[in-house]
Formats: C-alpha cells, sequence, structure tokens
C-alpha cells in the first residue's frame, strides 16, 4: 500500500557531481500547478481531492508549497488536509522540510532541516504526533544521516523533473536517499522510455518513470508508484498513480 502523502506530491541516488547536470535541463521560474485526485476502484471513479503545487524562486535556490485536500463527499470517509513546504538549493537539494498533514481525526507535524558535509547529509527532525483521542501532541527528535544526493518526499518531485530523460534508455534507474519524518529510505527511479498518453481525449508525450521505496535493510516499504511527465520543456507530471490498500488514487494535472 502507497501513503497518500508520498503521492500527491507527486502528486510526488546519484553523485553530487552530478546533480548540476541534471538541473541544468529543467530550470523552472514562478510555477503554480492544479491536479485532481481520483479515486479508482472497479467501476468506481470518481473525484476524491485537489492539490496546488507552487514554486517560487527564494533565497538561494526554490520555495515549493503543495496543499491538498479531500472533497465534501471524501471528508465523511477519510477528511484530509495536509500541506507540504520545502526550501531547496538550485540542485534541488533540500535545505528544510515541513508536512503538517490533518487526516481522519488525526494530527502529525514534521520539521527537517539539512546540513551537508562533503558527500554527508545529515538533518535534524522534529515531529509532532496526536492522534484522536489525545487533547495535546507528542513530541520527538530524530537525527538522520546518509551518504550522496538525499532530498524529502517533496523536492523529490522537481529533481525528478530534472532528470535527464534524452540520454537515458529504457530501464535506466537513478536512486537517491529519502528522508522522511523519522526515517531514512532509498528512492528508486526507473526510467521505462518516451510513451504516449491520452487526457481528456487529447494525446500527450512522455516520459514515462516508476519509483519505489525501500528501507535501509532493502525493504520495499511501498508499492511502486508511476508517474508520466511531459517532454516539454516544462516537465509538467501530467498523471501519477499509486495503490492503496482498497483501490487506487490518481493525481491528473488540469492545467492542460
Amino acid at each position: 500500500m502507497t501513503r497518500l502523502h508520498r503521492i500527491i506530491p507527486f502528486l510526488l541516488s546519484i553523485l553530487m557531481a552530478c546533480t548540476a547536470v541534471c538541473a541544468s535541463a529543467f530550470s523552472p521560474s514562478n510555477e503554480t500547478l492544479n491536479y485532481k485526485v481520483m479515486y479508482k476502484w472497479g467501476l468506481i471513479h470518481k473525484q476524491a481531492g485537489t492539490a496546488t503545487i507552487t514554486l517560487r524562486p527564494g533565497g538561494a535556490g526554490y520555495k515549493a508549497v503543495a496543499t491538498a485536500k479531500s472533497a465534501p463527499w471524501a471528508d465523511k470517509i477519510y477528511r484530509l488536509r495536509d500541506t507540504l513546504r520545502t526550501e531547496m538549493k538550485h540542485t534541488f537539494a533540500p535545505v528544510k522540510y515541513e508536512r503538517i498533514a490533518h487526516e481522519d481525526g488525526k494530527f502529525s507535524h514534521d520539521l527537517l532541516t539539512f546540513t551537508q558535509s562533503g558527500q554527508t547529509v545529515k538533518a535534524h527532525c522534529q515531529r509532532w504526533r496526536k492522534k484522536k483521542s489525545e487533547q495535546s501532541a507528542n513530541y520527538a527528535t530524530t537525527d538522520l544521516s546518509a551518504s550522496g544526493m538525499t532530498l524529502d518526499i517533496f523536492s523529490s518531485f522537481y529533481y525528478l523533473r530534472a532528470l535527464p530523460f534524452p540520454t537515458m534508455n529504457p530501464g535506466t534507474t537513478k536512486r537517491v536517499n529519502i528522508f522522511s519524518g523519522k526515517k531514512k529510505e532509498l528512492l528508486t527511479f526507473t526510467y521505462a522510455g518516451i510513451t504516449t498518453l491520452k487526457i481528456n481525449g487529447k494525446e500527450y508525450q512522455t516520459y514515462k518513470v516508476t519509483f519505489t521505496f525501500t528501507s535501509d535493510g532493502k525493504k520495499q516499504t511501498s508499492d511502486p508508484i508511476e508517474a508520466w511527465v511531459s517532454t516539454e520543456p516544462s516537465r509538467i507530471p501530467l498523471k501519477l498513480i499509486g495503490k492503496l490498500k482498497i483501490g487506487q488514487v490518481q493525481c491528473i494535472y488540469t492545467g492542460l
């Protein structure tokens, strides 16, 4: 099963020496992307929510915010109000990451501050958690460390778009470290090649990518997520699909 906060911003390692080459293929400016979040299970195919992702130049790189909310009918089953924020360098390496989530009556807040020395990346993680039955949030801290390119779950959305697809062959993989809350995981992008994607009766050329999360022990921690990224210079992810315990969720770009 794939967690919702992994899908919606994608809605959502190579060495640092190579990231400048990747970044040169995709140089975003002010950007606002809107998505509809569809729930599909058997014959059911209904809009379950919306997501908006904004990017602005800021500091020595970029600042991005993603917000997602469930639709009124879905609120009765699983109410979701999530906000993600990331501050990144021009290489899309994160400086600070924050996730504030209200999901099904539970509250969680993650705040990660990144530092780097050579190839070593560290993050100080502050975490707040509150269940439905609790009056106040529990607080905990964790320190994470990794070697090589390291991202947060949101900055990986931009790193994906910056991959040098024209020079990649189908089957090529790229791996990066991911810090999310108290976890350190490995994110693997697998490039499937150029495919035609049909949305609202129109066809678009896209780079198809599948990505998976694995733990330090190499155990897969969620089902693969599929993404279709436009071949246009904007590199906008046009569609993402992730499996849930029952059914699947699809994020579809609505700016076409």
